[in-house]
């Protein structure tokens, strides 16, 4: 194969090669990526339009729903065009984009999880105090270090990667560009490249994951402590499922960027990577949306007023 400087496009990989199989991934793909974006386009268009829900926790949330939809789209339509064409075909400054914004929107929404996780605390934890610790000022300043944080990041590691020569091959084993992938292609010595990788990604994850853990300590032993019950069924109610979200997110997200990039099965990785940049998208808007007796009656009072508008 010929070196970085004259390589110009690698191929992605399929779940199977079966033409009727690789419908049905298409199809499942199709239909999780539509289902994530209109999911999280009703909590960004609730969220912005219903006075009542402009609150610290609901302009994350927002945030959060955005990204999403962004997250998802790096990765699922590509996806969908390779299990339908022949061609699997993706050129070097495509996969350098995609790698780039899926670190980027992995990165940001990890830290949107987290501040998510303070907004609860000091909602829960010291409620005569929030309006003053998550002021409009201070969310806004939160979300953009956030942004800020995630191109500096995402843009180090994508260098990183695409400084090194590619000549073992051209074919990527998996169906989109990341970076374990891309370093098992790479005929120089990746090891800094993964220490790297391991030391900052690490860093990161467990920062942030012990940051909400600490968080959910305090909010169960404050809720605990609360003399009525369906004031602790709505805490826990609200916190259990964004906890779980962060786990199925940090978890997959560490088994495929935290290990060596040597030999392990294809299609475990594949499936594993779904677990990361396809899930949690998926995912948020059931558990924020369909579970949030405020938005449930922000849709309604959006929807009648639409209806009175229209007669």
């Amino acid at each position: 194969m010929p070196n970085s400087t004259t390589m110009t496009e690698f191929l992605l990989t399929r779940f199977s090669e079966v033409w009727e199989l690789r419908v049905l991934h298409a199809m499942l793909f199709l239909l999780t990526y539509l289902a994530t974006l209109l999911g999280n386009l009703l909590i960004v268009t609730v969220t912005t339009l219903d006075q009542s829900l402009h609150t610290p926790m609901y302009f994350f949330l927002r945030n959060l729903s955005f990204l999403d939809m962004c997250y998802i789209s790096v990765t699922v339509p590509k996806a969908c065009v390779i299990f339908l064409l022949d061609s699997r075909v993706i050129s070097m400054v495509g996969c350098a984009a995609q790698i780039f914004f899926v670190i980027f929107c992995a990165f940001v929404e990890f830290l949107l999880l987290t501040f998510m996780a303070r907004d609860r605390y000091v909602a829960i934890c010291h409620p005569l105090h929030y309006a003053v610790i998550m002021n409009p000022q201070v969310c806004i300043q939160m979300f953009l270090a956030s942004l800020f944080s995630g191109i500096v990041y995402s843009g180090f590691h994508t260098g990183l990667t695409f400084s090194l020569p590619f000549c073992q091959s051209n074919i990527i084993h998996q169906f989109f560009c990341d970076m374990p992938s891309m370093l098992k292609l790479s005929c120089s010595d990746t090891f800094v490249n993964e220490i790297v990788l391991f030391v900052s990604s690490s860093m990161f994850s467990s920062s942030c994951f012990l940051f909400i853990i600490m968080s959910y300590v305090h909010i169960l032993s404050t809720v605990l402590k609360f003399p009525i019950r369906r004031e602790q069924r709505k805490a826990f109610s609200t916190c259990v499922p964004h906890l779980l979200v962060v786990t199925v997110f940090l978890t997959s997200g560490a088994i495929v960027y935290m290990k060596p990039t040597s030999n392990s099965p294809t299609i475990q990785d594949m499936i594993i990577s779904m677990f990361y940049c396809i899930v949690p998208p998926f995912l948020n808007p059931i558990i924020y949306s369909l579970r949030n007796k405020q938005i449930k009656k922000a849709v309604r009072r959006i929807m009648s007023r639409m209806l009175y508008s229209g007669k």
